[in-house]
């Protein structure tokens, strides 16, 4: 660990990226010299729409990077005592830039980037986009050598780059993002409104940082999925859940804002010609439940440790406690609501009571958080109510059955809301 790393010669790392950053998460090497990463083929169709990712730290949702002499960087290299979620592999310092979404010019169903950047071993970087279509944002995708194919077209490019380091020395310089969209067959992703039974424990860890780079909270709510594919920008629920008690009595609607638990690339809500890692696996079925019910994996997760519970999913104190009334870990009901279509309200002001009518006298099943995407089937009229937003009579209807005032509602989008 005595000798310095060398900066790798000016290269454009594409098909490799996914590589380096697998290697990333695992117990970290004696440094040595880095190594210089082929260029990709440039080629694209005439009809390619191309442009730079504008590599600017500002409006506040990006996590511990910083741009200096044109690069960007991470802002501190130096690996935390405890770095959720990937602790478990040993420290490491991450850092992340989400770029202003860009209205393409015409619809596309394939992006790809092209990364260049000096890359020491032990740092990674990774380029991801997701797609904007009527039924609101895609999951993340990997964006570097095939590039990111979406299940239909997108109007609208989002790019995010993530940077990680396993020491102070493994350091990591991004200069230029460059994307290209364009179209091909599209691959089919997730079927709508995938609910599957999951094992949910409590996040607590009040005052430290989400992945998106929120500062925990006492009586918080959100949840944290073993994904960055389904991780939500700061103060947003363009990934939202909504997690139940097996009994169905008692929901909450909550923004996935951390990534865990156990692992780091486990989107096991999709199946297997789509999911990163474990594709051997059922879809539904957590790499972690599989390795502490079955011994899959020789009973560890992706960095080496024992499962010690079959976790799938965290919940935040204030989900966990208040929204669904839990004492202790337990298995609950989980909807991903991106996989699904439809209306979707935004809630602008929560937690927001969800009732079983249309009126604050009907008994309350749980909670909408503050960001949160709720499916919308209808609506209809009720009792009036002065909320942040409007004075209204109007109550929509969830796809679960239950109701919430449209006065807590900032936004609606992905279709019209018809009355019941």
């Amino acid at each position: 660990m005595s000798c310095t790393p060398r900066p790798v010669p000016s290269t454009l790392l594409a098909g490799v990226l996914t590589a380096a950053v697998a290697a990333s998460l695992l117990p970290a090497p004696a440094l040595a010299a880095p190594r210089a990463v082929p260029a990709p083929s440039t080629a694209t169709a005439p009809e390619a729409e191309r442009w730079s990712a504008e590599l600017t730290v500002a409006g506040g949702d990006d996590v511990n990077v910083r741009v200096s002499a044109g690069r960007l960087r991470l802002a501190d290299t130096r690996p935390a005592a405890r770095t959720r979620p990937a602790a478990a592999g040993g420290p490491v310092a991450e850092g992340t830039l989400l770029t202003t979404a860009r209205t393409l010019a015409r619809p596309a169903t394939r992006i790809r980037a092209e990364v260049a950047a000096d890359v020491a071993r032990g740092g990674a970087v990774q380029a991801q986009v997701r797609g904007w279509r009527s039924a609101g944002w895609t999951e993340w995708r990997e964006a570097t050598g095939a590039g990111a194919v979406f299940d239909g077209p997108v109007t609208r490019v989002q790019t995010r780059v993530l940077l990680s380091a396993r020491n102070p020395r493994a350091t990591a310089s991004v200069r230029a993002v460059g994307l290209t969209a364009d179209t091909v067959l599209a691959v089919s992703a997730a079927t709508p409104g995938l609910v599957f039974r999951v094992y949910a424990t409590r996040v607590g860890l009040v005052g430290e940082q989400t992945a998106n780079g929120r500062i925990i909270r006492p009586r918080d709510h959100f949840v944290a999925l073993p994904s960055r594919r389904g991780l939500a920008p700061l103060n947003s629920g363009d990934y939202t859940v909504r997690v139940c008690t097996t009994s169905g009595s008692r929901c909450e609607y909550a923004p996935v804002w951390d990534v865990g638990p156990w692992n780091t690339r486990d989107d096991y809500w999709n199946p297997s010609a789509v999911r990163e890692n474990w594709k051997d696996l059922p879809q539904g079925r957590p790499q972690a439940q599989a390795a502490y019910q079955s011994g899959y994996n020789g009973g560890r997760d992706q960095f080496g440790r024992t499962v010690l519970n079959p976790a799938g999913i965290d919940l935040a104190d204030g989900t966990f406690a208040d929204g669904l009334l839990l004492t202790d870990n337990a298995w609950v009901d989980v909807a991903y609501l991106w996989t699904g279509g439809g209306p979707r309200g935004v809630v602008g002001d929560g937690p927001l009571n969800v009732r079983t009518g249309p009126g604050t006298g009907y008994g309350v099943r749980g909670l909408a958080a503050t960001y949160a995407h709720v499916p919308i089937q209808c609506y209809v009229v009720g009792q009036t109510v002065t909320g942040p937003y409007r004075t209204t009579s109007r109550w929509n209807r969830l796809a679960g059955g239950q109701y919430v005032s449209h006065a807590y509602i900032s936004a609606v989008y992905g279709g019209t809301v018809p009355r019941c």
